[in-house]
């Protein structure tokens, strides 16, 4: 079993019930999905961008990417409707614990003057977006293969129903929210 949910189940799950009180164990909330995200803008004009975010997404996250289209057309980007324009990846179960895992202990800490990351990301219903500036930040991404430094969207999908709630659970992962 994973470092972080034997976590979830020893510690974070007794820590959140008793703070607020929940009648029963299926009231905790718990970390649902991560979506791993990246828009690609010059993928309209080129294929071989795309291509390449996918192939990093894919190291990174260890699963296959999605592309993801456009919705509608925009004339003044120059996009149709149904064009390639990014990437993501839902991580659940085993290898959605074991990229966090990653993600707390050893990619974050590698960022430059990095002093937590920001306690106003939540949406208002539990989930969490962090947004980073580039790829490197990942030990898997060797720097002379990368085409492009792109940045991308994490998105932690929880069961919370508040933002504290929510907040205390990635607190409980050991995310390095700000002071």
């Amino acid at each position: 079993m994973n470092r972080l949910k034997e976590k979830y189940l020893n510690e974070i799950v007794p820590s959140l019930r008793e703070k607020y009180n929940y009648a029963s164990i299926m009231e905790v909330p718990k970390l649902d999905k991560i979506v791993v995200n990246i828009g690609v803008g010059d993928a309209a004009h080129n294929s071989k961008m795309l291509e390449a975010a996918m192939a990093d997404l894919e190291v990174i996250t260890g699963q296959k990417p999605v592309a993801t289209t456009a919705k509608k057309a925009i004339a003044g980007f120059k996009l149709r409707e149904g064009q390639a324009i990014g990437c993501k990846v839902t991580l659940r179960g085993e290898n959605m614990y074991n990229f966090l895992d990653k993600l707390i202990s050893i990619t974050l800490p590698r960022v430059r003057d990095f002093r937590g990351i920001s306690n106003k990301s939540f949406d208002g219903r539990g989930n969490y977006t962090l947004g980073l500036t580039e790829q490197l930040i990942f030990s898997e991404i060797e720097y002379d293969n990368v085409v492009k430094v792109r940045g991308m969207d994490i998105v932690f999908v929880t069961t919370a129903r508040t933002n504290e709630e929510a907040h205390d659970l990635l607190k409980g992962f050991g995310m390095p929210f700000k002071k």
